[in-house]
């Protein structure tokens, strides 16, 4: 076997190779003779078969195997051309050209990918500054106001008093949209708090200034955003009555029980105790929206942008193809029509997605190589927790939820998105901001 093997740049290589028809009928009778040891057939003792009738019996599995094995001899023999370790191969080799000849040998050609030299040297100098986010006393107080509603009691006003923000209300009522009832949209001694935010905005500022036994008229528009598409954006007219008024009583800030409700492993804790992990909790959630709003956002471009390496071509190739496929879903039937019929239109589009696809593939990498560095991982166990809490926040069944996700294959990139994240979190020290 002829074989002329070079390397591109650091991550990609090529070789031509040119293989004799002596070597391709020499492994092919190998095989056949492997074959016959044990083939059962008809006018043949067991083993004794000649290896000119195994090859007409077994012709197109022969050639698959001889290729197979005369193709991974190819690659062995280039890589050692190449000085290249076979553990820095990515992928599987794409193979570019296959010509057989009329003398029956092979002229073939292909190209591999290796895995990418990172310098990462500097990595500390591209991490951004990130303050501490400020945790004001009236979000505290906010907060454990919130908390203290959920110990608070309720008793009647007794007085002939309005209703007040806060207060509970029993309350009949019928929605109309243009004039016309609509479903769901009317109930019966319904209770209501005032400013939870329950129904659509309006309808409880609405309420406010009611008295018992009253009944108004409120007009409201449903968000245009609003779940069901006949009803968002419309304007409503809700007739309400109101039944009954309760008043919240607030439970005493101090009291050791009702705090340890919310700090239950604390044996004997105190308003400040509750501050303190109020203040903590605010301050992580603040870091969580910094960073998924921006701090993300910026560490990849800058990741992407400032560390330069050769990239697979394969790889990327691979990440534009399945791109491509996955922007067929949103093309309309004759866009894909049109596709079929034009190979160079294929092209073209396949052109507009290279720019993502390199800096996905660039990223890939850069985590990767980061993750070893700083023994960052995730194991299988913390995947399906991550998919089970997304599935109830969702109000799904989570065993459902991780099915659909296997079927999918989406596990890897799921897995791969949290070892960024905990990757982001640590270079970018929240953690330690959380304190």
């Amino acid at each position: 076997m002829e074989i002329n093997a070079t390397k591109i740049d650091s991550a990609n290589a090529k070789a031509k190779a040119k293989v004799s028809k002596n070597k391709i009928e020499e492994k092919e009778t190998k095989i056949a003779k492997k074959i016959a040891k044990d083939a059962k057939i008809d006018g043949f003792r067991k083993g004794k078969a000649p290896t000119n009738v195994i090859k007409k019996l077994y012709k197109d599995s022969i050639e698959k195997d001889s290729f197979s094995q005369i193709f991974q001899e190819l690659l062995k023999n280039t890589l050692k051309e190449l000085e290249i370790e076979e553990s820095s191969l990515i992928g599987e080799p794409n193979i570019t050209k296959f010509d057989k000849k009329d003398d029956g040998s092979i002229d073939i050609e292909f190209e591999i990918s290796l895995r990418p030299e990172i310098d990462l040297s500097n990595i500390k100098e591209l991490i951004p500054e990130v303050k501490t986010p400020k945790v004001t006393k009236k979000e505290i107080e906010e907060r454990i106001h919130t908390l203290l509603k959920t110990a608070a009691t309720t008793k009647e006003v007794a007085e002939d008093r309005a209703v007040q923000n806060e207060d509970v209300v029993t309350i009949d009522f019928e929605g109309f949209v243009d004039d016309k009832p609509f479903e769901g949209g009317k109930a019966e001694k319904y209770e209501l708090e005032i400013g939870s935010g329950s129904f659509i905005p309006g309808f409880e500022d609405g309420i406010i200034g009611m008295k018992k036994g009253e009944t108004k008229d409120i007009t409201v528009a449903f968000p245009k955003e609003y779940g069901n598409a006949e009803l968002a954006g419309k304007e409503a007219m809700f007739k309400i009555t109101l039944h009954d008024i309760k008043e919240k009583i607030m439970p005493d800030e101090n009291d050791e029980e009702i705090l340890k409700r919310f700090l239950p492993e604390n044996e004997h804790p105190t308003k400040k105790d509750l501050e303190e992990t109020i203040k903590k909790q605010i301050k992580r959630e603040k870091l969580n929206k910094l960073y998924f709003d921006e701090l993300k956002a910026t560490l990849t471009g800058i990741l992407t942008e400032k560390i330069d390496f050769d990239l697979p071509k394969t790889v990327v190739d691979q990440e534009i193809d399945m791109n491509f496929r996955n922007s067929l879903q949103t093309k309309t039937k004759e866009e894909i029509k049109e596709l079929q019929e034009n190979p160079e239109k294929v092209e073209e589009e396949k052109k507009k997605l290279e720019k993502d696809a390199k800096e996905s593939v660039k990223l890939t990498f850069i985590v990767d190589e980061l993750a070893k560095n700083e023994k960052i991982t995730v194991n299988d166990n913390e995947v399906v927790q991550a998919i089970y809490y997304e599935a109830m926040q969702q109000g799904q069944d989570p065993k459902k939820y991780l099915d659909f996700y296997k079927k999918q294959g989406l596990l890897p990139a799921i897995k791969m998105a949290m070892v960024e994240d905990k990757l982001f979190t640590k270079l970018l020290d929240l953690d330690g901001k959380e304190k």
